[in-house]
């Protein structure tokens, strides 16, 4: 790490060069080529997956993307002339347009069947494009909410709904990046007092993200990348990019504190924090790379392009950040510690105040301490016990939203099960086949939670059909997934018995429930796979089995506690319409996966952080206790200030307007703050106090066969060595100026 320092330190000017080349020659690629994002969340294999598939070929083009318009009036009805002059025209525009393939009206002769509510107030047409939503430009979807728009008038509502609609109410601008952006500006101009210092770490963070966005948007054109993949990369890019380089930047302050040049400030910096910050950088992409043994093509493109992010932002904290911080020399330094410095000369930064006083009162009472955080950990985890993944919908959506608005007036108008039919699809293969289908409509009609069934369609061969079920429940309802079982196991086989019918039962949740199964099944695996690599990797940095069991007991729980935060906002409803998130509903499928991944990735960092001070400590002198107190009393208010800057970061993506994007801006936030505020500043200190000198035990014979991963100087260990070869003798290093009066204080 020294000699990268170096390198990049001597040609300073060469390395912002090369990273504002790759920032303009990424951006421009992306702009050229254009996005090409894709929610798909079909898994091949799947029921839903292949009535999707039929569909399509069957009907060349129905198996596009469907929305809705729908009108109503508080006067009179919408079959008076009046509304049907309005709508009848506005219909016609909306067949005309293009990508449109066709539009089943309440209206004219081939009306629609059942679209008009029995108070006969609100009425529906469905709006089929020939492609899925993924692939129908933004400018076309916007034609259509103009067009249907266009009709409403005084006393008649025009709303609209469905996926290719909400492209339209996508957030727009970089509203919550810039709000996260200059929140920690403030925080870190608050925590160095130079405004010089406090802009390296933004710097750093941007120029990484910036390259990483771009990136992201061309690798949508190689590989499945979900729509919300680049603000997820921006959100953890911008938080740990932040952080990584204010931990540098702060060991770079003490260096030039103790008297250190410049350059040998910025290249001890690098050579001690920058390796804690490659290794927790790593930590952070072996959990989300997790996600890749799942072998879900939808969340391949996630763990990719959050891997993608991360990397770079390591790569920049450890190249860029040094060369910038050559580059402002003694002003990383605020004006007052510049003077200080000159009047009185090199003066370690010793742990005073809060830090090491709190330091001291968890060593005095670990049990009382541990036990509170315990607490207050398992009550803030019990709402994840009542977790129900789901299809949150529409119906989840801000109350000013028109797609809210059209699927609010579908529910009152006919039934909450209008907004989430299923679509059940059937290969043919003769006459019989044809007999037994005809019948199906009647069993599905008397099957509970149906309430009602459109008539048969065939396609022009005849080997093709499909019919619409409408349940009584809504489609995030346990109902209707139940409705979704109780087809597949019960009706469907019943009127496929004794012929080569073959029905396969689609639709939203039917898919969302596919996708949900295949994600709950793999999920022990995954858990089990990225604990097991992080504390793999735990193992070899600090050589200790302690260190890594209470690693992965600690991320565990900051990861149950997180998603009881998220269940109690997002499903149980505390608060969401407040903030602007919507009404309750169900936790998508694929959240818990990709929380798992980042949440388990983060909690890592501060773990490194802290316990490599305590290791550093602990090789120098071997007293446990002394390195625990050091250490925390060291690192606790960088770690605080870091936690800090990422949750105001994570916080400030709740207002994207995005459902997912907030969901995960919440969880991360909630996850950090308890991290650093409770577990590490207090659960993981009082534990190390209690076990003692087994924090650092480790069979002998593991020891010898187990690779070396250095994250502490090189004199740690020598000092570590040399104890080694003393038996009952404690030899410490050659100890600064600066650890010496940091025990003085500390102890």
């Amino acid at each position: 790490m020294a000699a990268i320092a170096r390198w990049f330190i001597r040609h300073r000017l060469v390395a912002v060069l090369l990273w504002v080349l790759a920032l303009v020659g990424a951006g421009g690629a992306a702009v050229l080529a254009g996005s090409a994002y894709s929610n798909d969340y079909e898994v091949p294999g799947t029921e839903s997956g292949r009535a999707t598939a039929l569909l399509d070929r069957g009907f060349h083009g129905l198996g596009g993307d469907t929305d809705t318009i729908v009108w109503h009036t508080e006067r009179g009805s919408v079959r008076a002339d009046a509304v049907q002059d309005r709508v009848a025209p506005m219909l016609e525009k909306v067949a005309d347009l293009p990508g449109v393939a066709a539009v089943a009206s309440p209206y004219g002769d081939g009306a629609a069947h059942g679209r008009v509510s029995e108070d006969g107030r609100t009425a529906y047409a469905t709006v089929t494009f020939r492609d899925q939503a993924d692939d129908i430009p933004v400018e076309r979807a916007q034609a259509l909410v103009d067009t249907a728009k266009a009709a409403g008038a005084d006393g008649l509502q025009v709303e609209l709904g469905g996926s290719a609609v909400a492209l339209t109410e996508a957030p727009g601008g970089h509203l919550a990046e810039a709000v996260g952006v200059a929140v920690a500006a403030v925080v870190l101009f608050l925590a160095f007092g130079s405004l010089a210092a406090s802009l390296l770490p933004i710097a750093t963070a941007l120029v990484s993200v910036g390259i990483a966005y771009s990136g992201i948007v061309l690798l949508g054109h190689l590989m499945t990348v979900a729509d919300f993949a680049p603000m997820l990369g921006m959100l953890i890019g911008l938080g740990v990019g932040i952080d990584y380089a204010l931990f540098i930047v702060t060991r770079h302050r003490k260096g030039l504190k103790r008297g250190l040049g410049v350059a040998e400030a910025a290249e001890t910096a690098v050579a001690t924090t920058g390796r804690a910050v490659v290794f927790a950088g790593a930590t952070v992409c072996i959990a989300l790379l997790g996600m890749l043994i799942l072998r879900l093509s939808f969340l391949n493109g996630v763990a990719l392009a959050a891997s993608l992010t991360v990397v770079l932002t390591v790569a920049a904290s450890v190249t860029l950040l040094p060369a910038l911080l050559s580059l402002i020399g003694m002003r990383a330094l605020s004006r007052r510690e510049r003077r200080v410095l000159a009047e009185r000369g090199p003066q370690p930064e010793l742990p005073t105040g809060f830090a090491a006083r709190w330091s001291a009162f968890v060593e005095r009472h670990p049990k009382l301490l541990g036990a509170v955080a315990a607490v207050v950990m398992t009550v803030l985890a019990l709402p994840t016990l009542s977790l129900h993944l789901g299809t949150s919908d529409q119906g989840n959506n801000p109350a000013s939203a028109t797609t809210r608005q059209a699927y609010d007036l579908l529910a009152d108008g006919f039934g909450p099960g209008v907004n989430g039919p299923l679509t059940l699809v059937a290969g043919l293969d003769g006459a019989d086949d044809r007999i037994a289908l005809d019948r199906l409509p009647d069993a599905l009609a008397a099957t509970q939670g149906v309430a009602s069934v459109s008539p048969v369609t065939y396609n022009g061969s005849g080997d093709t059909a499909f019919l619409t079920v409408v349940p009584d429940s809504s489609p995030q309802s346990k109902a209707t997934s139940d409705l979704v079982d109780r087809l597949r196991q019960d009706v469907v086989p019943a009127a496929e018995s004794g012929t080569s019918l073959d029905v396969h039962v689609g639709g939203i949740t039917a898919s969302y429930d596919d996708f949900a199964e295949i994600i709950v099944g793999k999920l022990p695996l995954f858990v089990g796979v990225v604990v097991a690599l992080g504390c793999l990797l735990l193992l070899l940095a600090f050589r200790s089995l302690g260190i890594p069991l209470k690693a992965a007991v600690m991320n565990i729980a900051a990861v149950a506690a997180a998603f009881g935060i998220v269940v109690a906002i997002f499903q149980w409803g505390w608060g969401a319409e407040l903030l602007g998130l919507g009404s309750a509903g169900p936790i998508e499928p694929f959240l818990p996966v990709i929380m798992v991944s980042v949440l388990f990735g983060l909690s890592m960092d501060y773990q490194v952080f802290l316990v490599s001070r305590m290791y550093e400590e602990w090789l120098e002198t071997g007293d446990n206790r002394r390195a625990v107190r050091v250490g925390l009393a060291e690192t606790s208010r960088v770690i605080n200030s870091a936690a800090v800057i990422m949750i105001s970061v994570f916080l400030a993506f709740v207002l994207s307007g995005d459902r997912v994007i907030a969901m995960f801006g919440i969880a991360l936030a909630a996850a950090v703050a308890l991290d650093a505020f409770v577990l590490r500043t207090l659960l993981v200190p009082a534990l190390m106090h209690m076990l003692g000198g087994a924090n650092w035990w480790l069979p002998r014979s593991l020891d010898r066969i187990l690779p070396r991963i250095s994250i502490e100087p090189p004199e740690c260990r020598d000092a570590a060595d040399a104890r080694a070869k003393i038996p009952g003798q404690r030899v410490t290093a050659p100890a600064t100026e600066e650890n010496e009066d940091v025990r003085d204080i500390a102890g």
